[in-house]
């Protein structure tokens, strides 16, 4: 049984004025919005939230915010942090804890890639330090080092509160081969793979643009329907060719398709702007993509 229930995942964006401020409205409404839409286990501040960028009063802010919008008796709200350091972690992770958040979503300190007792110091000082709370590691080529299946089996077995993982790169065989106890949160590109191996969960770029399809592919790796499951995987393919590509043409960072994406899915008051030194998508490109959009599949929203 894994240690963290299978589930969709998918991220919450901030939206900032002009300024760089943040639109409190807005992002409240946001998070509701994703909430009515079905999604129950949602997140703040992974590359796409840009955890990277935050500072620490706006760390706060948004953190005391998304707290208030998902007190829920069935959501399962869970705050992300990147930094560069234990110590940096650890602040911030503290803050909220304090706040009441109990689920954490943490990548490895980026600056020098970790070695093995590195990783091991790592996980047991951060996890360690908040006992009551359960853990998602974010697994990124940005870190420097990616964490294999066995690589989390040693670390699984030394922190009790690791609960779960999100890959997009890592084989999905290798990590349900070597760690099933944890809950790997795959990307719409490897979630029909690790059907096939146990149980694990979907970390939904598309959730908010096309839920219907999101959560249909869900259910289908859920059922191990597999006949299903790889239409809906082909379909996801497809539209990634046709919609994503055009999409990340121009070079940013996730953060900035991510937005696009939520805009493209209906909620229309969300910004595409980033915070400095990061560029969000210009409107003429987002709008194109969004034509296209519209065009090839119009009824997928």
């Amino acid at each position: 049984m894994p240690r963290y229930p299978q589930a969709i995942l998918v991220s919450c964006e901030i939206p900032w004025d002009e300024q760089e401020r943040l639109l409190e409205d807005v992002f409240r409404r946001a998070v509701r919005w994703t909430l009515a839409a079905g999604f129950h286990h949602l997140y703040v501040f992974g590359t796409a939230g840009e955890g990277y960028a935050v500072d620490t009063p706006r760390f706060q802010d948004i953190v005391r915010v998304f707290w208030e919008e998902t007190r829920g008796p069935d959501v399962q709200p869970m705050v992300g942090v990147i930094a560069l350091s234990t110590a940096q972690f650890i602040e911030r992770l503290g803050f909220a804890h304090d706040v009441g958040f109990r689920t954490f979503q943490i990548c490895l300190p980026s600056w020098g890639a970790l070695n093995d007792a590195e990783v091991d110091t790592f996980f047991q000082d951060v996890c360690g330090t908040f006992p009551d709370s359960r853990f998602l590691h974010y697994n990124l080529g940005r870190a420097n080092r990616l964490l294999t299946g066995r690589d989390y089996r040693r670390v699984a077995d030394r922190v009790p509160n690791l609960a779960a993982t999100k890959n997009t790169l890592t084989s999905a065989a290798d990590l349900l081969r070597h760690a099933p106890d944890l809950q790997h949160f795959l990307g719409e590109r490897n979630f029909a793979e690790g059907c096939l191996y146990g149980e694990c969960s979907l970390l939904a770029s598309l959730g908010l643009t096309i839920p219907h399809r999101t959560k249909a592919y869900f259910a289908a790796g859920v059922r191990g329907d597999v006949d299903r499951l790889f239409r809906l995987h082909h379909d996801l393919l497809r539209f990634h060719q046709d919609i994503i590509e055009p999409l990340v043409a121009e070079s940013r960072i996730d953060g900035a398709y991510d937005k696009a994406l939520v805009k493209m899915g209906g909620f229309d008051e969300m910004p595409l702007r980033l915070l400095s030194p990061y560029q969000g998508l210009s409107n003429a490109h987002y709008e194109a993509v969004h034509r296209l959009f519209r065009d090839l599949y119009p009824d997928w929203s």
